[in-house]
């Protein structure tokens, strides 16, 4: 029995898929031998500005420099739902910000957020133009300002903010983790896919059933919550937007409760229009790059403006 124990403490994680690496003492950026994958040329491990690049600016105190990742996303449907609840203050620009480009690098937009992420919005409606940075933040921020979509009784208030920040704190393991070795990296590591997936399913799992007793996610009305969540857990992974459609290999049909949550937010026409704007990929008659006005939806989505020549 011991010498069994033995055997078994002495086995090594089946990693043959990938070679060994011994990592050294100092670790040195080699920017000339970085690994050859998606986002290879605008990684690096300095903050701050590489260019000088001022932003746009439009005709509304809101601007959005964005682009229609789930993060971007959140912020265009939020701003979408407040205009469809009637809070005209809420009207905004949309830049696109291409962050394959390096746009996010440009001094004007590193002012606006020094992280260098998107989206960033600037809010001029405010005796002093107030920047904010961070997606969740953005949320909470224009909830607040608008008093909309996030409940004014304590108690449901918390329960929103709570599932908002799950999602901050939750989603880097699903994009950052799951998302880059399941479809960027430029090697398949089977110990850390099998490690992400396993996350990314008990978190799946964590949804399912709190929305096995809710209509949304933090009870009985739609918030920043599920704003929050269904760009990244219902559309990336239950419609299968994001990391080359991996619902076969999640068995993401497995979570009724998601499943039919997931439906009900894609239905709302605030939540279409929001998924349109920045939007640089899929059917052009989906991409809206830039919003100015609400108009614009009807007449310079990418089919209209391929059809003008």
């Amino acid at each position: 029995m011991h010498s069994a124990n033995l055997s078994s403490d002495k086995r090594e994680p089946n990693m043959t898929d990938t070679p060994e690496y011994a990592p050294p003492e100092v670790w040195v950026w080699e920017k000339d031998d970085s690994p050859n994958w998606r986002y290879r040329n605008i990684n690096r491990p300095v903050a701050g500005a590489t260019h000088e690049k001022k932003l746009p600016r439009g005709k509304h105190p809101l601007q959005l420099y964005s682009l229609a990742t789930p993060n971007g996303v959140k912020v265009t449907i939020m701003l979408e739902e407040l205009l469809a609840a009637g809070h005209g203050g809420a009207d905004y620009d949309a830049w696109l910000i291409r962050i394959g480009e390096g746009d996010q690098f440009g001094s004007g937009f590193v002012g606006v957020n020094p992280n260098s992420k998107i989206p960033a919005l600037m809010d001029y409606g405010e005796q002093t133009p107030q920047r904010v940075f961070e997606s969740g933040a953005i949320l909470l921020y224009l909830a607040d300002k608008f008093g909309a979509f996030l409940p004014k009784n304590r108690g449901k208030r918390t329960e929103a903010l709570n599932w908002l920040f799950w999602q901050m704190g939750s989603t880097p393991y699903l994009g950052g983790g799951f998302g880059h070795f399941y479809a960027y990296a430029p090697v398949k590591i089977k110990y850390a896919i099998d490690r992400f997936s396993m996350e990314v399913k008990r978190q799946l799992d964590v949804l399912d059933r709190q929305l096995a007793g809710n209509q949304f996610i933090a009870g009985d009305e739609y918030t920043i919550a599920d704003m929050a969540i269904w760009p990244w857990y219902g559309n990336g992974m239950l419609n299968g937007a994001s990391y080359n459609d991996p619902r076969k290999f999640l068995q993401t049909h497995d979570y009724k409760n998601l499943t039919r949550w997931t439906k009900e937010i894609g239905e709302r026409p605030a939540v279409k229009r929001g998924r349109m704007v920045n939007r640089t990929s899929g059917r052009p008659e989906e991409q809206l790059h830039e919003r100015h006005d609400a108009g614009d939806f009807e007449t310079k989505t990418q089919d209209k403006i391929g059809a003008r020549g």
